[in-house]
């Protein structure tokens, strides 16, 4: 099992973050590597969404990943299940209200876990789970970085 997690503060309501991270149309300007995103079912956004993302890998080529909604409890938390290649992941987000400078701010925390699922998931964890894990922070760190540019664009961030 491997854990990566990452804080950031982002000037901006937690409400208004929270819409851009449950808008999956949107996800495609601020996630670094997703290209489109597909809703796999009918309904409002809330546990037991389905939906892929195509990405694109480092040499190129394109890679789906599916994602489920395990939990939505708006504008705090949304725990997110996507199954891999011998290893599944749980990503869960925290959204949660601070001040700073005198602003109105949330705090968004990413935890990426990884579970081998397989003997090759424990032997690939094993020998590359490392680098993998500081290959996933710095992608959270990316993506956290242009959510909180994507707020600014909108005009959702906080006012001096």
């Amino acid at each position: 099992m491997s854990t990566v997690a990452v804080t950031a503060v982002i000037e901006a309501s937690a409400v208004d973050v929270w819409e851009l991270l449950t808008d999956l149309p949107v996800r495609v300007d601020w996630l670094c590597t997703v290209s489109s995103t597909e809703l796999l079912t009918p309904g409002p956004f809330g546990p037991g969404t389905a939906w892929r993302e195509t990405r694109t890998r480092p040499d190129g080529g394109d890679q789906a990943e599916e994602f489920l909604v395990l939990a939505a409890e708006p504008p705090h938390r949304l725990v997110l299940a996507s199954p891999g290649t011998g290893v599944d992941y749980r990503i869960t987000w925290t959204l949660r209200a601070v001040q700073r400078r005198r602003r109105g701010c949330t705090a968004v925390a990413v935890e990426h876990l990884a579970l081998p699922t397989t003997p090759y998931g424990r032997v690939l964890a094993l020998l590359f789970g490392g680098l993998a894990a500081r290959t996933v922070e710095g992608a959270i760190r990316h993506d956290l970085t242009a959510l909180a540019a994507t707020v600014r664009s909108t005009g959702r961030a906080t006012a001096a």
